[in-house]
Formats: structure tokens, sequence, C-alpha cells
């Protein structure tokens, strides 16, 4: 498993590595995707922290999908519905989110963003989704303001699946000045499949036919040129679970 997570991580910094010679617009034309394609009207707050390359590289946008729900529920752990306190079950994940604005003269930390996830659960499932029976629940849900590194963390479980879909995370990052919205990024993160399979042998997961869709069958993770290759999230076994780390560059103006 170990040798696994590190080919993972390899993969992953390799690609990165190789995409870290480009800078401002050439950076986006790297990604397949246009520099107005992940431009808004931001107003974002830039500390002079410095972000490292090669983690510095623009984040390809996807989908919001048809799950997302403005919850405004600003907590860490997300494992749990507000309402009761009872934490989904399923292999325990920390994700933690490393948010850069991208520039001609190099990447500094985003401070002060306002980073959105939401996944389904073990069964599948999304919370306060009519279509799931889960109106009114709140689990797996949540955001997090980066922090003067630019960091979001969360801790959650390793996601469940459903049909037609690779094992994803959803996250949406934002930028207010005062209550007006403006900036908005939104994408996915995906998770190595032998990852995966290894998680879904065990129980909540067990109880459920095999999934029906890998990575390389994802419409999402296939669209842009197989731009979800960007999205698969670095992965460290810890004690109890795992750990994800990702980086997220933004070309913001």
């Amino acid at each position: 498993m170990n040798s696994l997570l590190e080919s993972v991580i390899s993969r992953r910094k390799l690609m990165l590595g190789s995409l870290t010679v480009c800078a401002g617009a050439i950076i986006a034309a790297c990604t397949g995707r246009s520099q107005s394609a992940l431009t808004s009207s931001p107003s974002p707050t830039a500390s002079a922290t410095a972000v490292a390359t090669p983690a510095c590289v623009v984040t390809p946008t996807e989908t919001e999908g048809p799950y997302f729900v403005d919850e405004r529920l600003n907590r860490s752990d997300i494992t749990s519905d507000p309402s009761n306190g009872t934490a989904r079950p399923g292999v325990p994940l920390t994700v933690t989110f490393t948010v850069a604005r991208v520039g001609s003269g190099g990447c500094t930390a985003l401070s002060g963003a306002q980073v959105d996830v939401w996944h389904c659960d073990a069964s599948g499932v999304y919370s306060d989704v009519a279509a799931n029976n889960s109106g009114g629940k709140k689990f797996l849900r949540g955001y997090q303001v980066t922090d003067a590194a630019g960091v979001a963390k969360f801790t959650t479980i390793y996601p469940g699946w459903y049909g037609g879909r690779a094992v994803h995370v959803h996250f949406k990052i934002r930028t207010f000045a005062g209550g007006s919205k403006t900036y908005e990024f939104t994408s996915q993160i995906f998770f190595d499949d032998a990852v995966s399979d290894a998680v879904y042998k065990q129980p909540p997961y067990n109880s459920r036919p095999s999934r029906d869709t890998r990575n390389q069958s994802d419409m999402v993770y296939t669209s842009n040129n197989n731009s979800g290759a960007m999205l698969l999230a670095a992965l460290t076994p810890t004690s109890a679970g795992y750990a994800a780390a990702f980086a997220v560059g933004l070309n913001i103006a």
C-alpha cells in the first residue's frame, strides 16, 4: 500500500513540476483551459507568504453538480449532522487544501478565502437533498476560511460512491467583500482507484456491491483533456485512516 501511495504522490509531483515552468497566462494554457475560464471579478486577500513550486499550478474547474447546498456551516469537522451530533460511519479522512494566487511574479498564499466541501457518505448519499431522502440533514458539508498560509483543513470520512461517478469530493472557493461575493471557483478532487478499492473492502463500505465507475470512466475526470488527472489528491495513510492534501492555484487578476 505504501509503495502505491508513493507512486500516486510521485505522479502528481511529476505532473505538477512539469506544469510550473509556465507563468501567468502561460500557466493557464498548460492546463488546457483558457485564462478567462478561471478568472472572475475578484477581490481576494493575498498575503506575503510565498507558496513553493511545484505546488502552485492553476487548477482546472469542474462542474458543481446537483448537490451543492449553501448551508453556511463554518466547521472543520464535517462528519456529523449538527442537528443531532451523529457522525457518519466510515474510514477517517482529513483533507487539507492549500490555496494560492498565481501571478506572473510567482505564487502567494490566498488568505481569507471561504472553502466549502461536500461529498456523499459511505452509502452514496448526500445530505439535504430531496432526491436522496435526506432533506434537513447536514452531514459531510461545511466550510473553512483559509489562514495566512492559504490553508483550510477538514476532518471527514472517505467518500462512498454512487452510480455513474468515480470517488470524489466537491469543493468551492469564494471571496467576499462585505456581504458581496467577489470571486468563485468550483472543482472536485479525486482519489487513486487502488486506494478506494482497499477502503471499500472495509465496513461499512463493503455492505454494498462493487462500484460501477472508476476514474478513467468518469465523465468529469475525463473531461477537458483528462483534466481529472490534475485533481488527484495526494493520500497518506495515518493510524486511523488517510490524510489527503491538495494544492489549489487560482489565476486571479
